[in-house]
């Protein structure tokens, strides 16, 4: 009898394991179906690789997970899961709610799975998706109104450093040359890059274990990157407008042009990331992700 009895309980666990699986699998595609119809290339790439950087973090840990939810926990979580599935099939633009609906997502499969007594153990795999959020909360007009300025004054240093006649007016570049101007406004201030930068140094110290020092200054690095990258993407389009090329000058502004750098910035953070697990080998041995 007790053995039948373990039997179906063991089951049972099994069940939920699969259903929250198989909710977490499709609430996932349905964020990445809505982020693909938006057409929004630069969050379709970064919602793919923090979902994936999640999914491997909660699958490492899987056998130490506590999944013991209550009847009110998992209630809420349920209500917030249909609330949004409703909200997102009546909507017909989503802008900064995409920004936000992984997190959310996240935190109510958590309530499902452990409730909030348990909501301790995805601690970490929540704060980096409301890092993914976090430009769609934060007074970006603000930031930029100061960031832009800065921006200007690196991306006219780089212009004078590589031999171009530039001179800089608050957010303005001009080339006298060229007689030509270009403002760095809010759009090209670099603050969504660096906050992106920001949320792939906070996602690589989650994985990865490491001393408290690179832990500190990783997001740092990541930030200043992002920072420095768009600055020269700014510096190329006043060289482009420099030449009248309008169609280029698109091209680097709003097209496909805008997430090459954005693909060097995170080439660059890569480069830096592997040559701090590299100097973490040859002190400690390997350096391996977090391990069940």
């Amino acid at each position: 009898m007790r053995i039948k009895l373990h039997n179906m309980v063991v089951a049972k666990f099994k069940l939920l394991q699969y259903l929250l699986l198989a909710t977490g699998i499709g609430l996932i595609a349905i964020h990445l179906n809505l982020v693909w119809k938006s057409d929004n290339s630069s969050l379709l790439g970064t919602s793919v690789l923090f979902w994936t950087a999640i999914c491997f973090l909660v699958w490492e840990k899987r056998n130490n997970l506590n999944l013991e939810s209550d009847i009110f926990s998992g209630f809420f979580g349920f209500s917030l899961i249909t609330l949004l599935l409703l909200k997102t099939a009546s909507m017909t633009s989503f802008g900064g709610f995409l920004y936000l609906l992984p997190f959310v997502y996240a935190f109510a499969c958590a309530l499902l799975a452990s409730g909030f007594k348990g909501l301790r153990q995805y601690a970490g795999e929540l704060f980096a998706l409301f890092i993914l959020g976090l430009p769609k909360l934060l007074p970006l007009n603000l930031i930029n109104t100061f960031l832009s300025p800065i921006t200007a004054k690196l991306s006219a240093f780089l212009l004078w450093y590589t031999g171009f006649d530039v001179l800089r007016s608050g957010v303005y570049i001009h080339l006298p040359s060229a007689n030509q101007s270009i403002e760095v406004a809010s759009g090209c201030s670099g603050s969504e890059q660096i906050l992106h930068m920001l949320g792939l140094g906070i996602l690589f110290i989650i994985i990865f274990p490491l001393n408290r020092l690179p832990k500190i200054f990783l997001p740092i690095v990541a930030a200043i990157i992002g920072f420095v990258v768009n600055a020269a993407r700014v510096a190329l389009m006043v060289v482009i407008l420099k030449g009248d090329n309008q169609e280029a000058f698109e091209y680097w502004h709003h097209g496909d042009g805008s997430l090459l750098f954005s693909t060097i910035a995170v080439s660059v953070f890569g480069l830096f990331c592997w040559f701090i697990l590299g100097q973490g080998k040859s002190k400690n041995g390997d350096v391996t992700p977090l391990s069940k």
